[in-house]
């Protein structure tokens, strides 16, 4: 019993981890991404390496692969909405974390990436 308790707590705990907004961090879709796009304000970060963002990028995207986003955040405003892409979701999700815990107010990781954009 006690295990398996354990383990519908583990589960829970990994969804709650991957799925649920937190820290001023939120999620969208590549379709809600794209009403999201006209507005010059926000700032929007692709962090899949150089050679994946020259292939095919979102016009209006700047490329800081996730290994150089600690060391060039600076180069963003806190202040700022930032939009997170990367292939899949998954490197975005880690830079989205990674700018929410050095500070970074509003934070929105793209679900899906590079993958659902159509």
């Amino acid at each position: 019993m006690f295990i398996n308790i354990l383990i519908f707590g583990l589960i829970l705990l990994f969804v709650f981890q991957r799925f649920i907004t937190r820290n001023g961090m939120k999620q969208i879709t590549t379709t809600e991404l794209k009403r999201e796009l006209e507005d010059k304000e926000k700032q929007f970060i692709d962090v899949r390496t150089p050679s994946e963002f020259r292939t095919k990028h979102i016009k209006g995207f700047q490329n800081i692969p996730l290994a150089e986003l600690r060391q060039q955040s600076h180069h963003l405003s806190k202040e700022r909405e930032v939009f997170v892409i990367c292939q899949s979701g998954m490197r975005s999700a880690k830079g989205s974390r990674l700018l929410t815990k050095l500070g970074f107010k509003r934070v929105t990781n793209i679900k899906g990436g590079m993958n659902t954009w159509i």
